[in-house]
């Protein structure tokens, strides 16, 4: 809850520092005093826009620190400061600090960290909730009035955003998984025709490098078929040179033992001989290899050109080929695993899909079923608030499905009719200033709300009523602060009289320099302010009497 506020140069306030606690606090003072400018300060600190008009004449800059301490940080709270990296320890107050210059341009700090205005902005709905005859937010907008009446039935909303976000989650893989095999389906005919041309040619790893050498071959094979021929008819028949030396190695060999000279000569014409032969069979060998067959050449190299071809079409190597034909396969092979994925997937979309709708479909039962007691429950406020012709109801109506999410099938709006026939409208389109921060006391009251703001400003919501219509609101807006805070700014001397904390604002002038003062009364002095409301400018002592009963009565 707000446990201080500190101002320096707002407006009319030089320097004022306050400190609140729990319960009802009520603040009173005549019209014009400035009691606006306590909500303008606090509004600073909360994140609304720093105009530059605030600063007090004659001072360069102003500043507003409000203190706010809890048994034990709200959820919302420690969210908001963990993702923004503020850090506070347990049962450490939370300081938001708010300046601005008078030339324009503010700064904001949260525990002394200086911090972002977007922060104090998200803060806000979980430190102070303010009510007043012009309020746009709060319990008027609707799109709050869904998550108020959860909190007043106690749903398991939680139960349904997890299921939201599971079939969500089932919904996007179905859909990714789709698009993936409509992606491959299209690619489908062009992979089996990819696929058919490259098994004709059944290419084979490291053919492109055999092939290539066989047509080098045959190449050589060709250039040297001439002289191959040549060197074959020397070493053919009985007059090639190998037969000469054979038959004088023949010759000498029966006259080797004659002389140790000849049988060296016919060791030296044997080793001739065999060197000559061992050269006829190289030749012999090398023609065989390098023997010149056009068809073959050709074959080689036309089935060479295909596969550089192919793979070129295909920007790969030769030696990739049979790789990129597996890929093929297996990409075929995935397309038809994706539809059987897609059932599985399908199934498990439809089976999440189901969970949330039986979840959200029970959730807007019980929507239905509470707001039927909670129209009971503002109904029954009413009439006490002189708002007896006056109709509530909280209406649940079905979305279509396009709407749906983590908060279920349900819109929730709160809605009045001031008229008997009249037909229901927004609170804010009917409801007068007076009667619109009735129908929100009365709500406030019927929903005794949890998790709300840790801290209820009500301004001016007993404006234009009086007597026991003014005794009814003080009445409720004490059960309101019972165990929380609350406080009001009134005009009632029966509201004021409710309160715990009694806080008068003044205006006094020296000269030319006008000032805004508040004060905490004691006994004494809240007799003499509510009587001073009883009776205005002159005060009795019959208004005394009054302002005791009142006391004295609550």
């Amino acid at each position: 809850m707000l446990t201080r506020l500190a101002i320096r140069n707002i407006v009319l306030i030089e320097a004022l520092d306050l400190e609140f606690s729990g319960g009802l606090g009520v603040l009173t003072g005549e019209t014009g005093a400035g009691k606006s400018i306590l909500l303008d300060a606090l509004g600073l600190v909360l994140g609304n826009r720093a105009d530059s008009a605030l600063v007090r004449g004659g001072a360069d800059k102003a500043s507003v620190t409000a203190t706010f301490e809890f048994a034990r940080l709200p959820a919302a709270l420690a969210e908001v400061l963990g993702d923004a990296d503020v850090d506070i320890e347990p049962g450490e107050p939370l300081l938001i600090r708010r300046s601005l210059k008078a030339d324009g341009g503010s700064k904001a700090f949260v525990n002394d960290q200086p911090v972002g205005v977007a922060l104090l902005r998200e803060l806000a709905p979980a430190l102070v909730e303010l009510h007043g005859q012009h309020d746009d937010r709060g319990l008027v907008n609707p799109r709050g009035h869904r998550a108020l009446l959860d909190r007043y039935a106690g749903d398991d909303v939680e139960g349904v955003r997890a299921a939201w976000e599971t079939w969500r989650a089932a919904r996007a893989r179905l859909t990714a998984a789709r698009e993936q095999v409509d992606t491959a389906k299209d690619e489908q005919d062009l992979l089996l025709a990819h696929l058919a041309e490259l098994a004709q040619i059944e290419p084979q790893a490291g053919e492109e490098a055999r092939l290539a050498e066989t047509r080098a071959s045959m190449q050589k094979g060709e250039r040297l078929s001439g002289d191959l021929d040549e060197l074959r008819h020397l070493w053919e028949g009985s007059d090639s040179p190998l037969a000469h030396l054979r038959v004088a190695a023949r010759r000498l060999d029966r006259i080797a033992n004659e002389h140790p000279l000849l049988a060296e000569a016919l060791a030296a014409l044997d080793r001739a001989v065999i060197e000559a032969g061992e050269a006829e069979a190289k030749l012999e060998a090398a023609a065989d290899a390098l023997v010149h067959d056009p068809a073959a050449l050709e074959a080689a190299e036309t089935r060479l050109f295909e596969l550089r071809a192919i793979a070129r079409k295909h920007r790969c190597e030769v030696d990739d080929l049979p790789d990129r034909m597996r890929a093929m396969r297996t990409a075929l092979d995935a397309i038809e695993g994706g539809e059987a994925e897609l059932e599985a997937l399908s199934a498990a979309e439809l089976a999440a899909g189901n969970i949330y709708r039986a979840r959200a479909e029970a959730l807007h039962a019980s929507r239905v079923t509470a707001a039927m007691r909670l129209d009971e429950a503002v109904a029954a406020e009413l009439a006490p608030l002189k708002l007896d012709a006056a109709r509530f109801r909280t209406a649940v109506a079905e979305l279509p499905e396009d709407k749906w999410g983590a908060h279920g099938i349900d819109s929730v709006e709160f809605l009045i009719a001031t008229n008997p026939g009249a037909d229901f409208a927004p609170l804010n389109k009917i409801a007068s200033g007076g009667e619109l921060s009735r129908f929100i006391l009365a709500l406030k009251v019927a929903l005794a709300e949890k998790g709300g703001a840790a801290t209820v400003i009500f301004d001016e919501i007993d404006r234009g009523v009086g007597g026991a219509v003014a005794s009814a609101i003080g009445e409720r807006l004490a059960r309101l602060a019972d165990g929380g805070q609350l406080l009001a700014v009134t005009h009632s001397p029966q509201v004021a009289a409710r309160g715990t904390r009694h806080y008068m604002i003044a205006k006094s002038s020296e000269g030319t320099v006008t000032r805004t003062s508040v004060g905490l009364l004691d006994a004494a002095g809240r007799q003499e302010e509510i009587a001073r409301m009883l009776s205005g400018a002159e005060v009795t002592d019959e208004a005394r009497a009054q302002a005791d009963r009142l006391l004295e009565g609550v």
